[in-house]
């Protein structure tokens, strides 16, 4: 990558959503074989019912103000690189050329959207409800993280030279 140094959130930041699907899929795949027992246990009282995970629908009212705000926030962060980018700023994690091209950043920005929302479907298909939900909150963290550190940073452009003798 040259020069470019990336910031020291960026492999945290990565390795936690990582480590936080890996879990996830673990926990799904993980099967448990429980040991014979040793000698058979007296029945004392019938065993009640496993407590029930709350169910609710994908599109519930919840999920739409998540994604909604996952929506927002990547839209956030396509005006916040533009507007860094017109000051003279380098985008790090895309080429300059990318996000110079209009239709293609958006296009990127909406593919993360829908990155997002297939992953919580993924979670919420497969009983891991929390988290479903914490994969928009997360995602609208960063990107709102992310656009409020565009429009913090300094313009790149030269301060204009003092008027001659």
């Amino acid at each position: 990558m040259g020069g470019m140094r990336l910031p020291e959130w960026i492999p945290n930041g990565v390795l936690a959503v990582c480590l936080a699907l890996a879990a996830a899929a673990g926990v799904r795949a993980q099967g448990h074989v429980p040991a014979p027992p040793a000698a058979p246990a007296p029945v004392l009282a019938p065993a009640a019912p496993a407590a029930e995970v709350p169910r609710h629908r994908f599109a519930d009212r919840q999920n739409a103000w998540l994604f909604a705000g996952v929506a927002a926030a990547r839209t956030l962060d396509y005006f916040s690189t533009l507007n860094m980018r017109r000051r003279g700023r380098h985008e790090m994690l895309l080429t300059d050329e990318v996000v110079d091209n209009h239709a293609a950043f958006a296009a990127i920005e909406a593919a993360g959207t829908a990155v997002t929302l297939g992953a919580a479907y993924l979670f919420h298909r497969y009983g891991h409800h929390r988290l479903e939900r914490w994969t928009s909150r997360i995602h609208i963290g960063l990107a709102t993280g992310g656009a409020i550190r565009n429009y913090a940073l300094q313009s790149a452009h030269p301060a204009p030279l003092p008027p001659g003798p």
